[in-house]
Formats: C-alpha cells, structure tokens, sequence
C-alpha cells in the first residue's frame, strides 16, 4: 500500500474480516477461496476497504474555494486548452455538490483485495460470476482513468442473462489498479513499466487460482496486455485491446519525421494517418511532459486540486467521442469521482512516472501471435485500419469498427462494449 496520506491513515484501510465485503455480490465464495489459498500456503491475498479521512476530504474542498484563477483565454475555443469557465464550473460543482462517499460506498459494495506480488501491494476488484464455466478476464485501465471506469461493465461480464447475453458469455472479472494508481502501491525504485505490469498480471491471476485466462485493455491497458501476450505465459489464452498498436514501420516512420502521408493509402489507412499526425504535432504535448518531467508536473498536481482538475478533464474532453462535451457521455460524478480518487490517493506523480519508464511509442505496431481481438471504436486516438491491425496481431480472431465511444469505451458505452467483449472471446468458448 501506498503512503497515502500516513502510516495511520493507511491501516485504516485495512480491513481484516470477511463481514467486512459481505455486502457484496460473490464476496463470501471468494473470501473462501483466499481462505483456502493462505492455508496452502500461497501468498496472502488481503480482503481491502476504501475509508478516506473525513479531514482530507474537508482539505480538498478548502484548497477549491481558494483556487487562485489563472487570466482568461485570449481566443474564443479551446486553442489554447480548456477554458476558464469550463474549469470553474467543473471545480465549483466539486467544491459545493459532488460527494466522494458516494463513489467510496460504490468501490466498497464490491470484493476488493490487496496482494503483494514483486515487493509491490497490488490493489485489485475481484468479481466472480455464478455462472459455470465463466472465462477468467483481467482488464486493465490507463490514465487519466481507473478502475472506476470498468465498474459499469461488470454486471454485463460476469451476469450476461441480466444484460442482454446469455450464460455461455460469463466471465470472472479481475480488475488492478495499476502500480502508482489508485490503492495499489507506489514504486519507491525503477523498473515498473508495461513488461512488469503485465508480469505481475499473470502471477495474480494464478494466485487467484485461474489457470487459464484472457486479458483486455485500453490506453495503457492495451499497452500491457500487448505486452503480456508478447511474454507469452502459459494460460493466456488471448487478448482484446481497445487501443491497439499498428502503425507499421515506414509509416511510424513518415510520422516521427514529419512527412506527408505516402501515396497508395487506403481511405481508412489515410484518415489514421491523419488523425496520428494531428496527434503528435499538436496533441502529445501532456504526454511528453509526463515522460521527460514528471516529477516537475506532479507539484503543481499534488497541490492543486483545480490544477488536477484541468489535467485529467482536459482529457476526457479530447478523447471521449463527445464532441469536446464530455458531459455527453459521462456524468460530472463519473469524471470527478476519477479526479477525487488520484487526489486522495496523491498518485498524480506516481501514475505519470509510468510514462517516463515507457519513453515508447504505443501506436508503433507490435509483434503478437496469441489469439488477439481488436475493436476499434469511433473517439479513439486513431482509427486501426483492419490492413494494419494483421500485420501486428498475426492470429487476429476478431476485428470490429462500431459507431459509438471513445478512448474511454467501457465508461462510455459499457453496453457496448460488453458486448464487444462477448463477441471477441466467444472463439475460447
């Protein structure tokens, strides 16, 4: 567990009894498989509860009413970035309505655990289904996100017959947060990038007692689980990614040197050269920031909670298929609940410090022969030409372009994309 925001704040955490998760759905059967997983002996698996201090949260809305506005935009859209408006209603509305207990109670309504894999507490949601021969899925988020962007999917996953799909679609649902995100801990050394993550993904899904099991991602999720499928640990039957990584080389190429897009271009291959050019002239500036100074970045963030604010929900203007709207697809709760949780977590620094081990290009494509599928929905960073996607997952199984959500699909549309999930996985069925 992380310093977050003392040592006897964060036992507070802690909860040490089952009644503690027996409010939620399938929480006795799995404490009775950590039960029998710390009598073999296995590594312990720690049953986990959110409790943020009343005070942090009576600081958080001090430091918003102080927020000392930066001057007014000089031009009339969001050349510039967010405008100031944007940003005070958003943070008024934290300041004066939005109710983390909320979020907290939500979190704490489902199994959440803790366990320590590589000298590192990982912090995970574990739901299984009651439905037999329910396929084994761990989905991993990226940033600006969480794991609160995967709760709406749940149901759907381990409960199809409730949402529209039928038995044979379950799965058992495992959900980390990322090292330096959330609950988990925070690297205090080097050498926590994707290839670790995704390390560490395969010995929880083991410890949890799955044999076998898929991976599914977006953003950095996608990330992992391309890297994960490239590590090739026994029991992993495929992956789905949501962001995949397919630029081919010559045109990564073209790209990097600020060429112009090639002749012989498909239509679909020409407007994701496009949209990849925009994207590294004028929207990667966040990203560089965070890869080169992330340390730099993070104290204006750990102190500023408007200054946070305007970080994440600059993104989720950008990147959901909103039309810059991002209220037109989440609601002002989902997205601050998001903020408030890397607020009260303090892991502004720790979760851009991922992007300075990275210090690669997740667009480039990459080299993966486990069974992959790939969706591609419309708000996404780029469209994935299907020409492009089998040149980098070379046992492509599924390949679906759909007409709804962006780069946060399962926040955005969870219905959707369940059903995207179904249909890519139904192969290992």
């Amino acid at each position: 567990m992380s310093d977050y925001p003392s040592e006897h704040s964060r036992r507070r955490f802690l909860a040490t009894s089952a009644g503690a998760l027996a409010v939620a759905a399938g929480a006795s059967t799995l404490m009775s498989t950590v039960a029998n997983a710390a009598t073999a002996g296995s590594p312990a698996v720690r049953p986990f509860r959110i409790a943020v201090p009343q005070r942090e949260l009576t600081d958080l809305r001090n430091r918003l009413r102080a927020t000392r506005w930066p001057t007014r935009e000089t031009v009339a859209d969001d050349s510039q970035g967010l405008q100031l408006r944007r940003v005070q209603d958003l943070v008024k509305y934290w300041a004066t309505r939005y109710d983390w207990r909320t979020t907290e109670a939500k979190l704490n309504s489902l199994p959440q655990f803790v366990t320590e894999i590589d000298g590192l507490d990982i912090h995970f949601l574990h739901i299984r289904s009651r439905h037999e021969n329910a396929l084994p899925i761990v989905i991993t988020h990226g940033w600006p996100g969480s794991i609160l962007e995967m709760l709406k999917v749940i149901g759907p996953l381990t409960d199809p017959t409730r949402h529209g799909g039928s038995a044979v679609d379950a799965f058992h649902v495992v959900i980390p947060s990322m090292p330096g995100y959330g609950f988990s801990g925070k690297p205090t050394g080097t050498g926590w990038g994707p290839a670790r993550i995704a390390r560490a993904w395969d010995v929880l899904m083991k410890r949890l007692g799955y044999r076998e099991y898929v991976s599914q991602g977006g953003d950095w999720g996608s990330v992992v689980s391309d890297v994960l499928a490239a590590q090739k640990p026994a029991g992993l039957l495929g992956i789905h990614v949501n962001m995949p990584a397919t630029v081919p080389p010559e045109i990564a190429k073209i790209l990097t040197d600020g060429g112009p897009a090639p002749a012989g271009l498909s239509t679909e291959e020409r407007q994701a050269f496009d949209s990849l050019n925009a994207l590294y002239t004028r929207g990667s500036g966040y990203s560089a920031m965070m890869v080169t100074r992330p340390e730099t970045v993070g104290f204006g963030l750990a102190d500023s909670p408007a200054g946070l604010a305007a970080w994440m929900y600059d993104k989720f203007a950008a990147w959901t298929y909103s039309g810059g709207v991002p209220e037109k697809v989440l609601t002002r709760d989902e997205m601050l609940g998001d903020i408030t949780l890397y607020w009260v977590t303090n892991t502004a620094v720790s979760s851009s410090q991922l992007y300075w081990e990275n210090n690669a290009n997740n667009f480039n494509a990459v080299d993966v022969s486990v069974p992959a599928a790939v969706t591609v929905f419309p708000g996404e960073l780029y469209r994935a030409p299907r020409s492009w996607a089998e040149r980098a997952y070379h046992d492509l199984r599924y390949y679906h372009q759909v007409d709804n959500g962006g780069h946060f699909a399962a926040w955005e549309q969870p219905d959707l994309f369940s059903k995207e999930l179904r249909a890519a996985f139904r192969f290992l069925r």
